[in-house]
């Protein structure tokens, strides 16, 4: 089983959004997929209820932030999304069910000052320091012609991980989302330009 943690220790840095597109990728595969929320805010598990049933089926499973179990038997490949703020023990306890994490990072100086002290706790964890849990960045809503997208970008070259794509600022996503669907749920006539950011995310997940 391939389980994926997504985490920011900051609000609104895309968590949601990365984690219920990366489930899609895995259904759109006939993955036995389950997407787990542990956000007390629940935005993942009500995200869920909107999808059509005539879509390739995410699936979820009784956990939550008091309440951190394992997928069922069967399981192909777990998605986690998280809460702001993650550490400690909470964030000790996610990482044994994880064999991947995800960071998404926004351009801005708020989000990269709050991932910074995140990323080097994140480092530091067992898991992780013993190589049980690879760990790689993915900057979101990034303007390429901008000066933040820049600042983005040094800022990461100061973390020895991989930093895999830049996703733009489309309302695709919103789109979606509001539709209980995913990129990979539409025409890739109408993706192609987001399908190609997301192909380093898919090649890095699909990686043995």
């Amino acid at each position: 089983m391939k389980a994926f943690l997504v985490a920011n220790p900051k609000g609104g840095s895309g968590k949601s959004t990365l984690a219920t597109n990366l489930a899609g990728y895995f259904a759109s595969q006939r993955q036995e997929v389950m997407l787990g929320d542990i956000d007390r805010q629940q935005s993942a598990r009500e995200w869920l209820q909107t999808r059509p049933f005539e879509l390739p089926t995410i699936d979820t499973w009784e956990i939550g932030p008091d309440h951190i179990a394992r997928p069922p038997k069967g399981t192909s490949h777990v998605v986690l999304d998280t809460p702001a703020g993650l550490h400690g023990k909470a964030l000790e306890k996610v990482l044994k069910l994880s064999t991947r994490v995800i960071v998404p990072v926004q351009p801005s100086i708020f989000d990269m000052r709050a991932t910074r002290a995140f990323l080097e706790a994140l480092l530091d964890e067992k898991a992780v320091r013993k190589g049980r849990a690879d760990v790689a960045v993915i900057g979101m809503r990034v303007d390429a012609r901008t000066r933040a997208a820049g600042e983005l970008e040094r800022f990461l070259a100061g973390f020895e991980l991989p930093v895999l794509t830049y996703l733009r600022d489309t309302q695709l996503y919103v789109q979606t989302a509001a539709a209980g669907m995913t990129l990979f749920d539409l025409p890739p006539s109408r993706t192609a330009r987001d399908l190609e950011q997301w192909q380093p995310i898919i090649d890095w997940a699909e990686a043995s």
